[in-house]
């Protein structure tokens, strides 16, 4: 409607004007040819409403073009968004389902069915990335259950006997006619190989999938490789783990109260974040050499049994081995402390005992080392060792056996320190010198005998 009032009006409004002008041109008087003039005023009234009206269509139609367009656009990018999600909501409901079936499986009393749940949840893990760490929470949770290990070739035997001698006599009563004397309920049992197999794969999925082969100078320029899950984070509070190996993998975690049955591997590991071994318990050897510790490494209460090997580690934040009991061999050679050492109750505070040798050769201690009431009851070897701020033996310090007079012999303590009225027994060829400020540093001997001023 608008459109036709407004070619009308152009119309309209184009005769006017021309006939305006034709009636000025004549001034009252008859003009020869006004009728065909006036004819082809109209004419061009007509055309030029026409034009008006032709450009209106154009107009419009163009704005119903663009207005298709957008509808089919709009129609079109919400078909898709419908798509996607419709698409979304069934992969993640397929990845719930096989979640769901694996999580079943690994409940199961079968040991050959908890490995298949195993598998499939390695291989959902490896295909959905955004799910990774919930199937790691999911292993860890099954590690993280009570264990008990197989039983010995002894007792096996003995079980074995026993049943052989209550067949026989079932075997016995049957041939008199008599009723057999019903035994003791049997033992219901578990299939505890097969459950320490189940564990062994469990700890192997995770080190298959935590390592990462790269150097540590590459990692921010060749990507990881697509079996590498990077960003991940173990909780294995409280576990029970046999013969656990994490060579070169990369993780954040925790391990406090972990019992290590046999040998622990972790060299060569790197722990993104703080790393917790509290009241931890290795029976066998422990290795860490070449670890890093990015965050703050705790060892509070652990012990090692066996051999500790923590040679050319770096703790890039404070190392606390607090109440730590070495009853074999500890070596910590090239260490590198970056922050603050305490080993309250363990090497440099508190009560530790060290059955064996202990090792610190060439270690370096940026910060502050605490060796407050430390027992080395075997070879203590700090040849090479470097004090940076200062060695504190607060409490009672005591270096009952030395490997050798050398023992010291290429140590630095520049600013090592010791509180002078507590008892503390020293190797040979160094003593205790009291500055005027009451303060006790560590100094060797001379040739000669007297002191040679602080090293």
């Amino acid at each position: 409607m608008l459109a036709v009032l407004l070619v009308g009006a152009a119309a309209g409004g184009t005769l006017w004007w021309l006939l305006a002008d034709l009636a000025h041109q004549s001034a009252g008087q008859p003009v020869p040819g006004a009728g065909s003039a006036r004819g082809e005023i109209l004419r061009t009234a007509l055309a030029a409403g026409a034009g008006v009206g032709a450009a209106i269509t154009l107009a419009l139609a163009f704005r119903r073009q663009n207005h298709q367009e957008l509808h089919s656009f709009i129609t079109a990018r919400h078909a898709e968004r419908v798509a996607t999600a419709t698409e979304h909501d069934a992969a993640e409901r397929r990845v719930t389902d096989l979640y769901t079936k694996a999580a079943e499986q690994l409940g199961h009393d079968r040991a050959a069915v908890r490995l298949a749940g195993l598998y499939a949840l390695e291989r959902l893990a490896q295909d959905n990335p955004l799910h990774r760490q919930t199937i790691v929470n999911v292993i860890c949770a099954y590690l993280r259950m009570p264990y008990a290990a197989p039983e010995s070739a002894s007792a096996r035997e003995s079980e074995r006997k026993a049943a052989l001698l209550a067949a026989r006599r079932r075997y016995r009563a049957a041939r008199l006619g008599a009723l057999a004397v019903p035994d003791h309920a049997p033992r219901q049992e578990t299939d505890r190989e097969g459950e320490l197999q189940v564990r062994l794969t469990a700890q192997r999925v995770l080190a298959e999938h935590l390592r990462d082969d790269r150097p540590l100078s590459t990692w921010d320029e060749s990507p990881p490789s697509p079996r590498y899950w990077e960003g991940m984070r173990l909780d294995l509070t409280g576990a029970t783990l046999i013969d656990f190996e994490l060579t070169r993998a990369r993780f954040t975690g925790s391990f406090d109260g972990v019992t290590f049955s046999g040998r622990a591997g972790f060299d060569f590991v790197t722990f993104s974040g703080d790393a917790g071994f509290d009241r931890v318990t290795f029976t066998g050897d422990a290795d860490f050499a070449r670890a890093i510790f990015s965050g703050e490494a705790r060892f509070g209460g652990a012990a090692f049994s066996g051999e500790a090997r923590f040679g050319g580690v770096t703790f890039s934040r404070a190392a606390r081995f607090d109440g730590v009991t070495f009853s074999g061999e500890a070596r910590f050679g090239g260490v590198m402390f970056s922050r603050a050492a305490r080993f309250d109750g363990a090497v440099f505070s508190g009560d530790a005992s060290f059955s064996e040798d202990t090792w610190f050769d060439s270690a370096v201690f940026s910060e502050d080392a605490k060796f407050d009431g430390a027992v080395f009851s075997g070879a203590a070897n700090f040849g090479g060792v470097a004090f940076s701020r200062g060695a504190a033996a607060d409490d009672q310090t005591f270096f009952t056996t030395w490997q050798s007079g050398e023992a010291f012999s290429e140590a630095t303590f520049t600013g090592a320190r010791a509180t002078p009225t507590r008892d503390h027994v020293w190797p040979d060829g160094w003593h205790l010198e009291v500055g005027l400020d009451g303060t006790g540093f560590l100094v060797a001997d001379s040739a000669a005998g007297e002191p040679s001023g602080n090293t």
